[in-house]
């Protein structure tokens, strides 16, 4: 009988021994492999942490005491351990979340998947422990090295190192990596402290050789025994954590599931603050993940398990069209830079450091200091491009609104999975970033429709010297191209023409406005609407923000605007847009469609789609006939 199909609940787990519980690891190993090739999702850092997640599940006593994983993409074999073996629909529709999922399980907290903030949600919860008295619980926060270099840890970390009496354990995941190897000081700290074991060799032999000296043998090495402090902080600086009043323990073996056992109950016994650094390997035990030089597999679509190749490559993408037409900037362009916020590969600037490694900068899971950085490369005279996710930026708007865009700094945003993302559930969704650019004054943002408008609205971008742009697109493969019939106006007042049909006499006059990718939807809408011999102009306005005084004149125009956007739809574009036409007197009615303001649950995009009403047959519906 297998050691995973004997886990039938925690208490069978903390009475293995430890040579079923190394089975127990590799079976969970091979699990993972098997399920997650089927269906896509974060492989390689749960590979990583099996033995830490046995460890913790046998220490700590789920749910009373609170197990908070930071990102939350290493929470598979938590899930396992805790009763969710069916992986069949991972990240899909009605199965098992990709991230902790409160409506799961008990065992889970923390659903936002964003990094650096479990530090804070820990020391919280401990601080309520506290104060209700029960003392009889322990927090433990999983964080892993990448997101240390996020400054809202460090902030956590102020303040839990001054609550001595607070039972809250720090479990730092350390295995050099986020999606690639950290970078920063903080990743050289600990490079000191998983390397130098230095300090304890001496010890053993100052053990073996001293006290074969008699008394003043043993003298000595009392002496040196009580140096010892001294010696570890001077060979391994590990003083650092000790000196913020967080006791340090480590470096374990994050493979040794006796030894990360062994510093978790005394880290549990300490009954104050305590940090354990545990040493681990990203995509351990899978020869291909192991050997995987961007990421370790760190997310993977579907894979043969046998050679860890992908079932059905993607077709070429809007990254990759980004990524190319960056590099060939960069050779013509030499004030243009590039930064990333520990998201080298995903976001396309790998190829570009390839060429030119000293002007692309990766701050580390710190979007608020790439941000107001690129404020100061702008001022010194460089042309910086941030490309970051779309759901990533929304944690340095006031860095985007207050370092750049109030002293008009001319930085280029590429954000990448804007709009539905689906799969990553609620916090992956970029949806929320064209509602919040309608706050910042002078910023100007593009959402193109296929991979020659990016490149095309790229290039208009970084021709801005008088202030910020923002470049958005989706998640996955590019559309085919769509070529304007006509365009009218130039510049950023320039809008594209997709089709137009003359109506009925008396018919109605719509406007049909399709952004990025929902250009080919506006299209198929106003094929139906025409159909109907109603008047009919299809239009991408390519320049979104501030709205073209070509789209307002057309919208003026028309009777009915509808409007289609992969955004947020209350206090989005299309709002935007009918409080322009309403602040100018227009009688234009404006039918926005966009997505619902809400927390969406995990499914596919096209499924997401769907439900808000995005289909052409749903937004022809809505809007109705002229009646």
């Amino acid at each position: 009988m297998s050691q995973l199909s004997r886990l039938t609940s925690i208490d069978v787990l903390r009475r293995m021994t430890p040579s079923e519980l190394r089975a127990l690891s590799e079976e969970i190993r091979e699990f993972l492999v098997d399920a997650v090739s089927k269906t896509g999702g974060h492989l390689g850092p749960n590979l990583g942490v099996v033995e830490l997640s046995i460890a913790l599940h046998r220490v700590f006593d789920s749910p009373k005491d609170r197990l908070v994983f930071d990102t939350g993409h290493q929470s598979y074999v938590h899930k396992i351990l805790t009763g969710r073996t069916d992986f069949s629909a991972l990240r899909k529709r009605g199965g098992i979340s990709g991230y902790p999922a409160r409506s799961e399980s008990i065992h889970d907290i923390v659903e936002n998947s964003h990094a650096s903030t479990a530090l804070s949600w820990a020391e919280g919860i401990a601080r309520a422990n506290r104060i209700k008295g029960l003392t009889d619980r322990s927090v433990v926060a999983v964080i892993g090295d990448g997101a240390l270099t996020g400054g809202m840890s460090w902030e956590a970390l102020n303040t839990i190192a001054d609550e001595d009496d607070t039972r809250l354990i720090v479990v730092i995941n350390d295995n050099g990596r986020s999606y690639e190897p950290t970078i920063g000081g903080l990743a050289h700290h600990l490079d000191a402290l998983r390397t130098a074991r230095g300090y304890e060799k001496f010890l053993d032999w100052g053990k073996r050789t001293l006290k074969k000296g008699g008394t003043p043998g043993n003298m000595a090495y009392d002496a040196l025994h009580g140096l010892k402090k001294g010696v570890k902080d001077v060979i391994a600086p590990q003083g650092f954590f000790e000196n913020l009043g967080i006791k340090y323990i480590g470096p374990v073996d994050g493979h040794d599931p006796i030894a990360v056992e062994f510093a978790l109950t005394r880290a549990k016994a300490f009954g104050g603050p305590v940090l354990v650094h545990v040493i681990t390997e990203k995509g351990r035990g899978y020869r291909h993940a192991e050997n995987h030089v961007a990421d370790r597999f760190h997310a993977v679509g579907v894979i043969h398990p046998e050679t860890g190749l992908p079932v059905a490559p993607s077709r070429f993408g809007w990254t990759s069209v980004f990524a190319e037409e960056m590099v060939k900037v960069a050779r013509k362009r030499a004030d243009v830079v590039g930064i990333t916020a520990a998201m080298l590969h995903p976001v396309g600037l790998a190829p570009m450091r390839e060429e030119f490694p000293d002007r692309v900068f990766d701050v580390g899971i710190a979007e608020q200091h790439a941000v107001t950085s690129a404020a100061g490369l702008a001022f010194g005279g460089m042309h910086p491009v941030f490309a970051v996710y779309a759901t990533f930026l929304n944690r340095a708007y006031d860095q985007l609104l207050l370092d750049v865009a109030l002293h008009k700094a001319p930085v280029t945003f590429m954000l990448d999975r804007a709009g539905i993302t689906g799969d990553d559930g609620a916090s992956h969704n970029g949806m929320w970033d064209l509602a919040l650019m309608r706050t910042v004054p002078g910023i100007r943002v593009a959402v193109p429709r296929d991979g020659d408008e990016l490149v095309a609205q790229f290039h208009e971008a970084l021709d801005e010297d008088g202030g910020p742009t923002l470049v958005r697109y989706p998640k996955g493969s590019l559309p085919e191209a769509l070529p304007a019939q006509r365009s009218i106006g130039e510049g950023y007042d320039r809008v594209d023409v997709l089709s137009e049909a003359q109506g009925e006499e008396g018919a109605r006059r719509v406007l049909v406005v399709g952004l990025g990718p929902f250009a080919p939807t506006a299209v198929a809408v106003g094929k139906t609407l025409a159909g109907r011999g109603e008047h009919v102009t299809v239009v991408d306005p390519r320049w979104v923000l501030p709205h073209s005084p070509t789209l307002i004149d057309l919208a003026s125009a028309a009777d009915l605007v509808v409007h289609i956007e992969d955004g947020l739809v209350d206090g989005g574009i299309g709002d935007s847009l009918r409080d322009e036409l309403a602040r100018r007197g227009s009688a234009t009615q404006v039918a926005c469609f966009g997505i619902p303001k809400d927390f969406h649950t995990t499914a596919s995009r096209a499924q997401l789609i769907e439900d808000f009403g995005l289909t052409p047959e749903a937004i022809v519906a809505s809007v109705g006939t002229d009646a």
